[in-house]
């Protein structure tokens, strides 16, 4: 069970409070029109929270799915194997998991695989078969190469974070979803947020609907120079399903996470101040400060700038098309999720910022345009 947040005033740790109230109005706007079923956003700053508002039909302690901004709990996971030479990042996934290490995959390293410049972007995993290992064994053994590894940057939406999850078991002898809660969730002191199991079949969770239109052929080609979206594993079929269980309680390592945008704030409050001590100073900087792939992305051909297991914002420009606002300052990382989730914090502001929604808006750029325009008044929201 949660316990009641603590939400201070914003000027007790230099939030304008206007500039709060502009974003907080933004986030409501289109559960309001009806658009979005329900919508929760949170702000925190020197570690508190200064904004925790849940908007339509959903109440505080509704958790939602947030999609891909799972990796970065799943990643932070990894840094604790890496920091203490459980792993090596230029090791050879194969040397801890053989079975993986078929049709060409046996080149591929942990580091590639934490960038996505691994390979085998378009392999899946059946969720519901992973406690099988035997059969997820099979899977890894069966999955091809898709292009060379380390040639291109291509993002995998859930195949590389099932091989993180494999290495973290194996490593560990526990399961991958046990070791996030007891090493990460717990030690944070945020147990609301959620990776499958028992609990993720008894939270309460705001169910996922497809909302909106997808735009038209002359309006893709517009905006990005072609009529038809790639098709990929992220449909609305598979994105309700998540929601569902028992897909829910399978704790998909790559989009499974469930959370309130609380969670996320105060996540990312750790990411920047490290209160708890959780992490290596210096290794954490560097996981979140450093990029580390800056290949063009195949289909939007924009630089990734990608830390390990984050986006970092940058400083070309084009923060705003990695899931940050036009405000955010370069060093800003963070990871966003399918239908609009937003998550991330700002060493440079000491901004921490969570949106979660569980409308997935067909409209691609309505839904882009309404996440920088929430991230931009969200770091808009320091007065000091």
């Amino acid at each position: 069970m949660m316990g009641e947040l603590e939400v201070v005033a914003p000027g007790e740790v230099g939030v304008d409070e206007e500039r709060l109230q502009v974003l907080l109005e933004r986030a409501r706007k289109e559960v309001d029109e009806g658009l979005l079923p329900a919508a929760q956003v949170a702000v925190a700053r020197e570690g508190k929270l200064v904004a925790f508002e849940t908007f339509g039909d959903a109440k505080p302690t509704t958790r939602f799915v947030i999609f891909s901004s799972t990796k970065a709990w799943v990643a932070s996971t990894m840094w604790l194997l890496l920091q203490d030479g459980s792993l090596k990042l230029d090791q050879k996934v194969a040397e801890v998991v053989p079975e993986f290490g078929t049709n060409g995959k046996d080149v591929i390293s942990i580091d590639q695989v934490m960038l996505h410049t691994s390979g085998f972007p378009r392999q899946m995993m059946n969720p519901l078969k992973w406690d099988d290992k035997d059969a997820r064994y099979r899977t890894f053994s069966r999955w091809e190469l898709n292009w060379e590894p380390g040639k291109y940057y291509e993002y995998h939406p859930t195949s590389a974070h099932w091989v993180l999850a494999e290495l973290i078991e194996r490593v560990t002898g526990q399961d991958f979803r046990d070791v996030v809660r007891e090493r990460v969730v717990e030690p944070l002191g945020l147990p609301s947020f959620v990776l499958g199991g028992k609990a993720a079949g008894e939270a309460d969770v705001a169910l996922v609907t497809q909302v909106g239109e997808e735009m038209t052929p002359d309006e893709l080609e517009a905006l990005i120079g072609i009529r038809e979206l790639p098709v990929t594993e992220v449909t609305p079929e598979a994105t309700t399903a998540i929601s569902l269980m028992p897909s829910r309680a399978a704790g998909i390592p790559g989009g499974g996470g469930l959370a309130t945008a609380a969670d996320i704030a105060l996540f990312y409050q750790e990411l920047i101040h490290n209160s708890k001590g959780l992490w290596d100073q210096e290794f954490l900087a560097d996981a979140t400060g450093t990029v580390r792939n800056n290949k063009p992305d195949i289909l939007f051909k924009t630089p990734a700038s990608r830390g390990l297991g984050v986006v970092i914002a940058g400083d070309d420009g084009l923060n705003h098309m990695r899931g940050f606002g036009k405000s955010n300052s370069p060093k800003a990382f963070g990871h966003g999720g399918a239908g609009g989730q937003i998550a991330w914090g700002d060493p440079v502001t000491g901004l921490s910022f969570g949106y979660v929604t569980n409308g997935m808006d067909a409209h691609m750029l309505r839904q882009a345009r309404r996440g920088v325009g929430l991230s931009s008044r969200a770091a808009n929201c320091a007065s000091a």
